[in-house]
C-alpha cells in the first residue's frame, strides 16, 4: 500500500461514519450538547469536515469547497468565511446553529469528493516537503496529512460518543448508545 492509499483509505473511513452518526437525529439532536463546555454532534461534524476542506485544499493551492461551492452561504453561520473551528471558545460553538443534517451531509460529501481529487494529484516525493515552518519542527506535508487524519478520526469518534450520550437521555438504546 503506497502512502496516499492509506490516507484515502483512513480518511474515506471516516466519510463512511458520517452518515450513520447523522441518521435519524432532529435539529435539537444535532445541538444538543452534554454540558455547556462541550461540542455538539452537528458542530463536530462540521469541524471535521472543515478542517480537512482546509488543509487539503492548502496542499493543493486549490479553493475549498466551503467557499468554492457556496457552502460558506448556505450554512449561514455567524462565523468569519475562513473559520473552522479551531480555538473556538464555548460561547463560539454554542453559535453553531445547523440543524439539518442533509446541509452537514452534502458538505462532508463535497469535502469528500475534493479531498480524493486532491490526493490523487499529489506525489510521494512531496511528503518530505516543508509546508509550514512557523512550527518546530517546520511541517511537512506529510505531517500534515496524519494531523487531518487524526484531527478527522477524534472527531468522528467524539461524535459518535456525544450521538451515544444524547440518546441515553432521551432513553433510547440503539448502537451509539452502546459507545457512550
Amino acid at each position: 500500500m503506497q502512502t496516499f492509499d492509506l490516507v484515502r483509505d483512513a480518511l474515506g473511513r471516516v466519510h463512511e461514519l458520517i452518515p450513520a452518526v447523522l441518521d435519524g437525529l432532529s435539529g435539537e439532536d444535532l445541538l444538543w450538547r452534554p454540558d455547556p463546555e462541550a461540542n455538539s454532534i452537528g458542530w463536530l461534524v462540521w469541524h471535521l469536515t472543515r478542517v480537512e476542506d482546509d488543509h487539503l485544499a492548502r496542499l493543493a493551492g486549490v479553493e475549498q469547497a466551503w467557499t468554492a461551492d457556496g457552502w460558506y452561504q448556505r450554512f449561514g453561520l455567524p462565523y468569519l468565511k475562513g473559520a473552522h473551528g479551531f480555538r473556538m471558545t464555548p460561547v463560539e460553538v454554542g453559535a453553531f446553529n445547523v440543524t439539518e443534517t442533509g446541509l452537514l451531509n452534502g458538505y462532508a460529501a463535497a469535502t469528500w469528493e475534493q479531498a480524493q481529487a486532491i490526493l490523487a494529484s499529489l506525489g510521494e516525493d512531496r511528503l518530505d516537503e516543508i509546508i509550514d515552518s512557523r512550527y518546530t519542527p517546520p511541517v511537512t506535508l506529510g505531517a500534515r496529512l496524519v494531523s487531518v487524519m487524526v484531527e478527522t478520526a477524534q472527531h468522528m469518534g467524539q461524535a459518535g460518543y456525544i450521538r451515544g450520550l444524547r440518546e441515553r437521555s432521551r432513553g433510547i438504546n440503539s448502537g451509539w448508545a452502546g459507545t457512550a
